[in-house]
C-alpha cells in the first residue's frame, strides 16, 4: 500500500524495516526532482565523494550546457571550443590587482617595476634568439635567467605590507639564484681578455642585444630598489638584478669574442 505526500510515493521500502529487506528507495516526482538536477545540487551531492566527486560532476556540468562553476555563461554553438578572451576591461579604468588583491592605479611604483622586468625577459629572448643562431651555449642560461624573471615579478606584485602567509611563502626569493650569477660572471669573466677602456654596445648581434638587455636590467634594478626600502619587495630581487645586468655585460663581452667580432671602444673626441 503506497499514499503520496509532498510529491513523494511512500512506499513499505521507506520504513526500516524496508530498507534491511533491500526494497527500492522513494521516487522523486515533479518540481524537487528537477530541483535536485540543478549544477548546484549535484555539485553539494559530489563534494561527498571527496575530489574524484567534484571533478566528475563539472564535467556533467559543462556537458548540461548549464555554463562553468566559476559562473560564466554557457558557450553556445561553435564558439563553445574557443579559448576564452585574453581581454578582461578590468583595467580600463586604470587600476590593476596585485597579487595579494590590492587594487592599484596603473602608474603605482609595483607596476612600474612590473613592466620592466617584462621589458627585461622579451630583451633577453630577442638576445637568446640572435646567441642560438650562432651556436653559442650559454642560450640555456639565457632560458633560465627568462624563468627566474617570472619568479621577480611574482615577489614584486605581492607587497609585503598586504600580503598573508600563503602569499610569502609561494613568492619567496631566495640568495641562491643570486649566487648562481655570481658563478656565471667568474666562469666568463676567467676566459675574457682584461679589460682596459670603456666598451660600446657592439661586437655583433648578439653581443649588442646582450647590451641592451643589460640596460633594461639596470633600469628595472632601479625601480625595484624603491619597493625594497619601503619594505614592499625582497632584498633578494633587487640583487638578483644587479648581479643579472653584471653577468649581462660579461656575456656580450664573451659572445663577442666566440664570434670573433671587434668591440668598439670609447675614444674621446677631439675639441
Amino acid at each position: 500500500m503506497a499514499r503520496r505526500r509532498c510529491g513523494v510515493v511512500r512506499r513499505w521500502g521507506d520504513s526500516e524495516r524496508g530498507r534491511r529487506e533491500g526494497r527500492r528507495p522513494p521516487r522523486v516526482r515533479g518540481r524537487r526532482r528537477r530541483r535536485l538536477r540543478r549544477p548546484g545540487g549535484m555539485l553539494r551531492r559530489a563534494a561527498g565523494g571527496g575530489l574524484r566527486g567534484l571533478l566528475a560532476a563539472g564535467r556533467r556540468w559543462q556537458h548540461s550546457g548549464a555554463g562553468s562553476p566559476d559562473g560564466d555563461p554557457p558557450a553556445r554553438g561553435p564558439r563553445s571550443d574557443r579559448a576564452p578572451k585574453i581581454y578582461t576591461r578590468t583595467g580600463d579604468a586604470g587600476f590593476s590587482s596585485t597579487f595579494t588583491g590590492e587594487r592599484r592605479p596603473k602608474g603605482d611604483q609595483i607596476f612600474e617595476a612590473l613592466g620592466a622586468t617584462d621589458e627585461l625577459s622579451s630583451a633577453i629572448g630577442l638576445a637568446g634568439e640572435f646567441s642560438s643562431e650562432k651556436g653559442h651555449t650559454f642560450v640555456e642560461q639565457l632560458h633560465k635567467v627568462q624563468c627566474m624573471l617570472q619568479d621577480v615579478g611574482s615577489n614584486i606584485a605581492t607587497p609585503l605590507s598586504s600580503a598573508r602567509g600563503a602569499h610569502l611563502k609561494r613568492t619567496y626569493f631566495s640568495e641562491k639564484p643570486v649566487l648562481e650569477l655570481e658563478q656565471w660572471i667568474d666562469s666568463y669573466s676567467e676566459q675574457l681578455p682584461p679589460l682596459r677602456a670603456f666598451i660600446l654596445p657592439s661586437g655583433g648581434k648578439s653581443s649588442a642585444a646582450l647590451h641592451f638587455s643589460r640596460a633594461v636590467c639596470r633600469r628595472a634594478e632601479r625601480c625595484v630598489v624603491p619597493l625594497v626600502q619601503a619594505g614592499e619587495a625582497d632584498p633578494n630581487v633587487a640583487k638578483y638584478l644587479n648581479r643579472l645586468s653584471d653577468y649581462l655585460f660579461v656575456l656580450a663581452r664573451y659572445a663577442a669574442m666566440k664570434e670573433g667580432k671587434e668591440e668598439k671602444i670609447y675614444i674621446k673626441p677631439e675639441p
